[in-house]
């Protein structure tokens, strides 16, 4: 494996926290080093994502609209390093952090991304009370009709 090392250059690419805005010192190598990769995502990406979501506060972390942004940089920057780092996006590497991320952001969180609660009591009191009193009137209407049939016969 041919490794050079090379410094990265200014650019306008916000979406990768430091990554891009100051000088690093990066090793460019001809095929991907997944460590190095692992390590480059936690400490660029995920720093600055963790910072992100601390900054929102755990309250709102299943609201999508508020974390959407954030999320979108996250993924932004992994694809960033991938590239610059001449690693393949997406990668065994990329799923095994972002299913990390979610077990810790996102785990009580519902698939809609709000977070669960009851129907308002306006909506839940006749989803409750009309099947019993639809359960009642059929065990009423089947005692009735036996009782009549016993009279015909």
């Amino acid at each position: 494996m041919h490794v050079r090392h090379i410094t990265s250059r200014r650019s306008r690419r916000p979406e990768c926290g430091n990554l891009f805005d100051v000088p690093h010192h990066f090793f460019s190598v001809t095929a991907c080093d997944e460590a190095f990769y692992v390590h480059a995502i936690e400490n660029l990406c995920l720093v600055k994502f963790q910072g992100d979501m601390e900054a929102l506060g755990q309250r709102y972390w299943c609201d999508w609209d508020e974390t959407v942004e954030s999320y979108k940089e996250l993924t932004n920057c992994t694809y960033l390093v991938a590239e610059e780092l001449k690693c393949y996006w997406p990668n065994q590497f990329v799923d095994e952090f972002f299913i990390g991320v979610h077990k810790f952001y996102f785990r009580n969180c519902s698939l809609s991304g709000r977070s669960p609660k009851d129907p308002p009591n306006n909506i839940l009191g006749p989803m409750i009370v009309v099947p019993i009193i639809v359960t009642l009137l059929m065990t009423v209407l089947v005692v009735w009709r036996s009782k009549r049939s016993e009279g015909i016969v």
